[in-house]
């Protein structure tokens, strides 16, 4: 590190201990989307009934776009100096794999991933551009994720 206590790597340049902040959430971030693509590739593995087949495709969509996610937050995360962690966030395993069931859960999952992006964007605001996109990015991905969820819940009310 620099004497001014800066990190600058590949024209980023951020205080020591945003730095540090920023590498906690974006590991605990890798963490839990790593958990996503477990989850709903369990659920898409679970899913039965009368909408087997559209569910088990989106299951398995969410399962791709969460490891994307994880990737993409590993990729800034070790870009930034950090080292990626090998482990996943708990997942609770309800044993409840009715469709509304998977859906709930699948919405409290979106939920808690919007708040750690929008963590993150809090922790870089005004510290580095690219990151602030990425955090904005993801937040627009799981808000969509949330709004469509929502949707597909209505029709098991």
């Amino acid at each position: 590190m620099n004497p001014l206590g800066e990190f600058i790597n590949q024209g980023i340049a951020m205080k020591n201990k945003v730095l540090s902040i920023t590498i906690e959430i974006l590991n605990n971030i890798l963490k839990y989307e790593l958990s996503g693509v477990i989850r709903y590739s369990h659920y898409a593995l679970m899913i039965v009934g009368r909408d087997r087949l559209t569910l088990k495709k989106f299951f398995e969509e969410q399962a791709t776009e969460s490891l994307m996610h994880a990737q993409q937050a590993g990729d800034i995360l070790t870009g930034l100096g950090g080292h990626p962690s090998v482990e996943i966030s708990i997942i609770e395993e309800t044993n409840q794999h009715a469709a509304i069931e998977l859906l709930r859960e699948s919405a409290e999952h979106e939920k808690t991933a919007v708040s750690l992006y929008k963590g993150l964007l809090e922790a870089v605001e005004g510290e580095s551009i690219l990151v602030e996109e990425f955090a904005r990015e993801m937040i627009k991905s799981e808000e969509i994720h949330s709004m469509e969820l929502s949707k597909m819940l209505k029709d098991y009310s």
